[in-house]
């Protein structure tokens, strides 16, 4: 391959797995921010529009900024994974300090949410769909997957 040029990321192996949040949604969170911003200019006559508008686009913001500096939520090896950890920050766990990966499943008002839950007796990792843009349950039996090679 020529010097610089542009190629496809490398495939995990099949002993490690990345989930990450999708781009295309952490994109669609930076244009809203974008919007919202000129929203709040355009409304700048009027105090309570105009606080609204900052602190929507504030918020907005704040969501796009963690999918951008942070946006593999969880990644695993052999010797264990690595979760997200409050708003930007990364945790480290070694396969013996899990006791339990499962999927909760509830209904609400009519609609179907799955968490992935990473349970290490101290800690509650919740990972959504949208976290890892990936099915709970298809991480989960992969997480299972890479933990037995340990």
């Amino acid at each position: 391959m020529r010097s610089g040029a542009w190629s496809e990321p490398s495939a995990p192996t099949a002993t490690s797995a990345a989930w990450r949040v999708s781009p295309g949604f952490a994109a669609l969170k930076c244009a809203v921010t974008v919007v919202l911003v000129g929203v709040a200019v355009f409304l700048a006559g009027d105090p309570r529009a105009l606080t609204a508008a900052i602190v929507a686009a504030v918020v907005a913001g704040g969501y796009a900024l963690r999918d951008l500096l942070v946006p593999v939520r969880l990644a695993a090896d052999p010797h264990g994974v690595t979760v997200i950890n409050s708003y930007a920050g990364r945790r480290r766990l070694d396969w013996g300090q899990i006791e339990r990966i499962r999927v909760d499943s509830r209904t609400r008002a009519g609609l179907r949410t799955e968490l992935l839950e990473i349970d290490t007796g101290d800690h509650l990792h919740l990972l959504s769909t949208y976290d890892l843009n990936a099915h709970p349950g298809d991480v989960a039996d992969e997480l299972q997957r890479i933990r037995g090679l340990a």
